[in-house]
Formats: structure tokens, sequence, C-alpha cells
């Protein structure tokens, strides 16, 4: 469940750099947008490492779903956008994928 929290954390900190470069490049906020960017996505990638994982391609993929969860949730709390029934069911599909992904046994190849 500690993977969880890490991903949850890593996908704030994701969403916020690159908001702020958002801001900066397509809202015509000033340029000291991108010290709070940087380091925001610094805090992004130190965070993922956190995750137990044997694999870095793995955590990486399971971390995609739970970004997902974090996406919709800036665009309800931070844009003030209400998300639709299908944002919320391709959230809810996407954590089941990640946690297969995460969770699930290791099967070799015969």
């Amino acid at each position: 469940m500690l993977n969880y929290l890490w991903f949850f954390l890593a996908a704030l900190f994701e969403i916020a750099g690159c908001y702020a470069f958002w801001m900066w490049l397509r809202q015509g906020k000033s340029a000291w947008w991108i010290a709070p960017a940087l380091l925001s996505l610094t805090l992004f990638a130190l965070l993922l490492t956190k995750v137990e994982s044997s694999y870095a391609g793995r955590a990486y993929a399971a971390y995609g779903g739970i970004y997902i969860v974090a996406s919709i949730g800036w665009l309800g709390l931070v844009e003030r956008v209400r998300p639709l029934t299908s944002d919320w069911l391709g959230v809810a599909l996407c954590v089941l994928g990640a946690s297969i992904i995460l969770l699930g046994p290791r099967f070799t190849a015969p």
C-alpha cells in the first residue's frame, strides 16, 4: 500500500510541475513559474524511485494508472471542471490495471 502513496505524491508533483510550465507557456504567466516547475518535477522523479519494484518499467507502467487518478482529481480541484462519469469509469479501469501490473503474480514463459 505504501507504493500507492509514493505514486500519488509523485503524480501530484508531476502534474504541478507540468501545470507550472503550462501556466508560463500557454497562459502567458511570468518565467518565474519555471522555478517551482523544475523543483516539482525533481521531487516527482525522486518520489518515483521510492516504489518497491524489481524493474523500473513495471513501476512506471503501474504509476501511469495512478497518474490518471491524480489528473482527474486535478481537473476537478484545481481547474474546477467537473469530471464526467466516463472519466471516473476510466479511472477505475486504470487503477485496476495498475494494481494488476504492480501486484499480479509473475509467470515465466515456458
